[in-house]
C-alpha cells in the first residue's frame, strides 16, 4: 500500500519530526513562538537539539536565535538546532552557519505504510518477544551496542520513563539471549521506531528486520497505518535493512551546533562522547 500523498507536505513532516521529539522526550522543554527547546542532559546530543518549526518569532531569526541560546545558555549547554528544510524559517540555515554554527550529520526521515513493512517470521532457535516496558535484558543490550555502562546509560533509562504514549519494546531472543532490540511509539495514527540495535555477533542474521517486522505488527494492533523513523545517511546497513522493510525517504535534515570550544554538549555530556545512532 503506498502512502498517503500528502506524506511529503511540510505541515505532516513536521508534525512527525515533533511526534518524534515527544516519543524522545527531553528533560526540559520550552516552547517560544512556537520553538521547541529542549535539553536531555547526558542523553544522547540530537535530543537536545532544538526544533524551529514556529515559524519567524517576533523579531526575526536573530531574535530568535538569541532567544534560543539564552534556553541553552541558563541550561549550561552548547545551542543546536535540527534544520529540517521546507520546515524550518527559511533563511535560517544560512543565518546560523553565519554565525558559526557548525553543520552537524545529515539523516533521512523515513516513512511506510505500516501493511507495507515486510519481515520474515522468526524461525527456532530466535524467537521476538514484544513487551510495554524496557525489560533488563532488552535495556542490557541496547546499551552493550551503544558502549553504555550501568551509569552512563541512566539518563537514557530515565528519558524512556518520561514517554507517555503506547509503547512497544521488541528483542530477538536466541539461545544465547537477546540480539537485537527496538521500540516502537503511537500516536494519532502513526507509529515511530527507535533505538534499533544489534549485537555485533548476531549482525547480517535477521534478527533486526524480525523486530522490526514485529514493531510493524504491534503497530496495527494500535490502529497506526504509517510507521516512519530516522536513519543517518552514511548507516548503509540501516538503509539497506530499512530499504528492504519498505520504507522510502519522505525529506532530509541536519543540524547546526554552536562552536563550543570544549564546553559541554547540548545533552550535557562531552562532546568527544557523543555516540552513533540518532533513532
Amino acid at each position: 500500500m503506498p502512502l498517503p500523498a500528502d506524506t511529503g507536505t511540510p505541515a505532516v513532516v513536521r508534525a512527525v519530526q515533533e511526534r518524534a521529539a515527544r516519543a524522545q522526550p527531553a528533560e526540559r522543554v520550552e516552547t517560544v513562538e512556537g520553538w521547541l527547546l529542549r535539553h536531555a542532559p547526558g542523553c544522547s546530543w540530537w535530543l537536545s537539539a532544538a526544533l524551529p518549526h514556529g515559524g519567524v518569532v517576533p523579531g526575526g531569526l536573530e531574535r530568535g536565535i538569541a532567544r534560543a541560546e539564552d534556553f541553552y545558555a541558563r541550561c549550561g549547554a552548547t545551542a543546536a538546532f535540527q534544520i529540517t528544510p521546507g520546515v524550518c524559517p527559511a533563511g535560517l540555515d544560512t543565518v546560523l552557519a553565519a554565525r558559526g554554527y557548525t553543520r552537524r550529520g545529515s539523516l533521512s526521515l523515513q516513512a511506510a505504510a505500516t501493511s507495507a513493512v515486510r519481515g520474515r517470521e522468526p524461525t527456532p532457535p530466535l524467537r521476538v518477544r514484544v513487551d510495554d516496558r524496557p525489560a533488563p535484558a532488552w535495556f542490557g543490550a541496547w546499551a552493550a551496542v551503544h558502549g553504555y555502562t550501568a551509569e552512563s546509560a541512566i539518563p537514557e533509562k530515565a528519558m524512556l520513563a518520561r514517554v507517555r504514549g503506547p509503547s512497544a519494546y521488541a528483542r530477538a531472543v536466541t539461545g544465547n539471549g537477546t540480539v537485537a532490540v527496538g521500540r516502537a511509539v503511537a500516536e494519532a495514527g502513526w507509529a515511530g521506531v527507535f533505538s534499533m540495535a544489534t549485537l555485533p555477533e548476531a549482525r547480517g542474521g535477521g534478527a533486526a528486520g524480525r523486530v522490526l517486522a514485529a514493531l510493524a505488527e504491534w503497530a496495527r494492533q494500535q490502529g497506526a497505518d504509517r510507521m516512519y523513523l530516522q536513519v543517518e545517511r552514511d548507516n548503509a546497513a540501516a538503509l539497506r535493512l530499512y530499504e528492504r522493510a519498505g520504507f522510502a525517504e519522505v525529506c532530509g535534515y541536519h543540524y547546526r551546533t554552536a562552536r563550543c570550544s570544549g564546553r559541554r554538549s547540548a545533552s550535557g555530556s562531552s562532546p568527544r562522547r557523543a555516540r552513533r545512532g540518532w533513532c
